[in-house]
């Protein structure tokens, strides 16, 4: 029985195991939803805006605009909703068996905590928690997409440390630190059937087509990471002010296990040869993964006592994700998934209006671009170029207490796959669109 190049083709699919959660909240699988005070004006001027203490991440350079101690907590849930709406065929051509796969997603809340205290030496500290890339999403079991994605589960959670100087009454320079902790666990399923059938010696086998002998499989790792950020903030008038940041890239060299779910008949084959016995055996395995960099420029003009307008454009260095490969440390081969994602640009423009003392009303507009293409999307990020729509408020309780509060409604362009894995090809429009809902509270002493 010779079986083991045909395998290596089957691995090569399982890398898509391995690709990321569909990102309704910024493109690729990047979060932005760490400050509920900028989300209601879509982002615009975060990295310029003073007041908001998640500049410890956003623009480290800003906390100088400080005084005293400044603690906030914000959560953000995201309510994301993704159908399929396509086609999918077997090696064969025929219909792939099984639904939809419903809703792919899910309503998933995004906190972030933050402390800014500044010093009276022109010198500002400041402490944050929050997670920059990472969703959930997960399909109907066996839906007609199911030997492309299943579940998707990436968490990243940043804490940043980061120190701000006022070089002049105009000019501030910040630095941080981030140590980052990834963890990821994807699953799919696995046409056992098309493999045997794909083998000529395998192929008089009853269960040796398309669809006739599904498995399973998934696969979790984590890594921790480190990385770095840096910021400028400039202030040429007492109402204009204009800030600079840049987030580095970091990497992960993701270690886990692979847990395979292969069907009793299918075992028995494989178990036939001493040549094809340790395949699909669960243990562990590996990959690497680089989040990109992020670099944003934002302003913010205070037009008048009432009234401030906002903008930002940022750009997401995505080109670091070429591939994914995985490594297995049993005799299961390499797989690798490519990617080819390109840098992505968001631009956003906001305003705010100060009702009275205790109310300040805020909305914005945003253009968020995708880094993917058609060849190599798949059902784990059936993305594509998104509008922003955001509305906001702060309520002042008192002089050192603030309440936030935001809502964004998020809609992609046309969002659609069109790929083919093993034989099996699934093709058509996804039906997408998230609502993101805030609340934060700031306090100062």
């Amino acid at each position: 029985m010779r079986i083991t190049p045909h395998v290596t083709l089957l691995a090569l699919g399982i890398a898509g195991a391995l690709a990321f959660a569909p990102g309704a909240h910024a493109a690729g699988f990047q979060l932005k939803e760490n400050s509920v005070k900028s989300q209601g004006m879509s982002f615009a001027g975060t990295a310029a805006k003073a007041g908001d203490a998640s500049v410890v991440t956003n623009n480290p350079a800003v906390m100088t605009q400080f005084e005293g101690s400044t603690f906030q907590a914000d959560v953000t849930a995201i309510d994301l909703n993704y159908e399929f709406e396509g086609t999918a065929t077997d090696a064969f051509g025929r219909p792939m068996s099984g639904g939809n796969g419903g809703n792919a997603g899910d309503v998933t809340p995004v906190p972030a905590i933050s402390y800014v205290r500044k010093l009276d030496n022109g010198v500002a500290l400041g402490a944050m928690i929050s997670a920059p890339f990472g969703l959930k999403t997960e399909y109907d079991d066996n839906w007609v997409g199911r030997y492309f994605a299943h579940t998707s589960d990436v968490q990243i959670v940043d804490l940043a440390l980061s120190g701000a100087l006022d070089l002049s009454d105009r000019f501030s320079v910040g630095l941080g630190v981030i140590v980052s902790r990834a963890d990821v666990t994807l699953s799919r399923s696995v046409d056992f059937g098309t493999l045997l059938y794909s083998n000529p010696q395998t192929r008089p086998l009853p269960f040796a087509q398309p669809q006739a002998a599904d498995g399973f499989v998934e696969i979790q790792g984590d890594d921790t990471g480190f990385g770095w950020l840096v910021g400028a903030h400039f202030r040429p008038t007492d109402n204009v002010s204009i800030g600079v940041s840049y987030r580095s890239e970091i990497d992960y060299e993701l270690r886990g296990s692979a847990d395979w779910t292969v069907p009793g008949n299918v075992a028995a084959v494989f178990g036939a040869s001493p040549m094809t016995a340790p395949l699909f055996q669960d243990g562990p395995g590996g990959a690497n993964l680089t989040t990109p960099s992020v670099l944003s420029i934002g302003a913010h003009w205070q037009v008048n006592d009432r009234f401030a307008l906002a903008a930002t454009f940022a750009e997401t260095g995505w080109s670091s994700l070429r591939e994914v490969r995985i490594e297995f440390d049993n005799p299961d081969p390499d797989a690798v998934e490519p990617f080819e994602w390109s840098d992505s640009t968001f631009v956003s423009l906001g305003a705010e209006y100060k009702l009275n003392d205790r109310w300040t009303l805020r909305g914005g507009i945003a253009d968020d671009q995708t880094p993917t293409s058609l060849v190599h999307r798949t059902p784990r990020l059936p993305d594509d170029d998104r509008r922003w729509y955001s509305i906001g408020a702060t309520w002042a309780v008192s002089d050192q207490l603030d309440v936030n509060f935001a809502f964004s409604h998020l809609k992609p362009d046309d969002p659609r796959v069109d790929i083919t894995s093993s034989g099996s090809r699934i093709v058509g429009p996804f039906d997408g669109s998230a609502n993101l809902y805030g609340v934060s509270a700031q306090y100062r002493f």
